[in-house]
């Protein structure tokens, strides 16, 4: 079967692994615009989920994703005028970059073909093949060109944002929130290696506005930044890549969903079906879960399901999984929307509404919250979660002759 991959990010890389480890007689190609080892994100999270299926999928990726991950226990919530408070969690973070370079050299293993530079985006210039998956991003082409069958709505949050890298390492994955005259501005931060930190701002218009990054270019914007948020930083800048090619990182967060994911032999994937509000950090856990999905309905066609079938059968797994995040991502982004609403609540009450902001969580949760602020039973409760987390670990295949998955990055 002749595949092409229309995009070279994680969803695109993973599925061509998948594909080829299903059968290796799969001629499959990645196209990706921009050359090798190139791309404008910082880090990506991830949980116990996702690691569970990368193992269950192909342990030989998954055992170098673990490896190059950065481990975080807790969450940690700053706020002008307010002592610092935790949340209880865990979690892992992983630079872009190692990730596309981890998922390329497994792909180039196994046979799969990778052409860098290569800006195809018309449907009718693509080389022949008997699936082509889009998954070329939230503003994909190969869906565009087919936009009244594919039904793609798109919805633009009010809240700017963008984002940053920076070379202080933050301990663990903070939330941070600073009060300015024009009003709040805060950032969500976490290190995803021994010498980096993604950094991603946000406020609501009139704040970013008040502030004067209507008119800023990204070197004066970054510099801006740099001042509101010094404390924090320890003295390190803020990096944002445009700067060195003019105009400004500012986005608004352009909520994207598909009604139909396949038209013929084309298929959507990733952030060309769906995009999740960065809020609850789910983005690429979701792309490459599409990419399982889809690999189990090409392997079905070894069985003699005909493509349509197949294709209509991973729609609709992946809507069914996806409800429940994208209902929460939009609590979540919602949540920051009306911030006012809560920027005077005690630390305490305040973090928690933050940590609750999908209004999900049982009394108990509220209760552990309040109790778990002093050290002695945080560290309690990090030991507990810490030896979850191992035992869990533990359950996971490895390569024989490795040793036990013990990351401690």
């Amino acid at each position: 079967m002749r595949i092409t991959c229309v995009g070279g990010g994680p969803a695109g890389l993973y599925f061509s692994v998948l594909a080829k480890l299903a059968d290796p007689n799969h001629e499959i190609t990645v196209l990706e615009r921009n050359p090798a080892g190139v791309t404008w994100g910082w880090g990506v999270v991830f949980w116990d989920d996702l690691l569970d299926d990368l193992f269950a999928y192909d342990k030989v990726s998954a055992e170098r994703i673990w490896e190059s991950a950065r481990k975080w226990d807790e969450y940690q919530v700053r706020a002008t005028g307010k002592p610092v408070t935790h949340l209880a969690g865990y979690g892992f973070s992983l630079g872009r970059h190692r990730l596309l370079e981890i998922l390329a050299e497994r792909a180039l293993e196994l046979g799969v073909t990778i052409s860098y530079q290569d800006e195809l985006s018309d449907i009718d210039a693509l080389p022949p093949a008997d699936l082509v998956v889009a998954c070329d991003g939230a503003r994909s082409r190969i869906r565009d060109s087919a936009a009244e069958h594919f039904g793609a709505e798109v919805e633009v949050a009010s809240n700017k944002y963008i984002w940053l890298g920076t070379p202080h390492v933050f301990d663990t994955f903070t939330f941070g929130f600073e009060k300015t005259p024009a009003g709040w501005i805060w950032f969500h931060a976490y290190p995803f290696n021994s010498s980096t930190s993604t950094f991603i701002v946000e406020c609501q218009p009139s704040t970013w506005a008040g502030l004067g990054f209507d008119s800023l270019d990204a070197r004066a914007g970054t510099a801006k930044l740099q001042e509101i948020f010094a404390k924090h930083l320890d003295g390190q800048q803020l990096v944002d890549h445009r700067a060195e090619v003019g105009g400004t990182g500012w986005l608004n967060f352009r909520r994207v969903t598909a009604q139909r994911w396949d038209h013929g032999n084309v298929v959507l994937m990733g952030d060309s079906a769906h995009t999740t509000h960065f809020a609850i950090g789910s983005g690429t856990k979701l792309a490459m879960q599409d990419a399982m999905a889809l690999a189990d309905a090409v392997a079905s066609l070894s069985s003699g399901e005909n493509l349509p079938v197949a294709l209509e059968r991973y729609e609709h797994r992946r809507k069914a999984a996806l409800a429940p995040l994208q209902k929460a991502a939009r609590a979540s982004s919602a949540w920051f929307e009306r911030f006012e609403q809560y920027a005077d609540l005690p630390a305490k009450r305040f973090s928690y509404a933050l940590s609750n902001r999908r209004g999900e969580y049982a009394t108990w949760r509220y209760l552990l919250h309040m109790s778990t602020q002093t050290r002695l039973l945080r560290t309690m409760l990090r030991w507990t979660l810490s030896a979850r987390r191992w035992r869990r670990a533990r359950r996971r295949p490895v390569t024989p002759g490795r040793p036990m998955l013990t990351n401690t990055a």
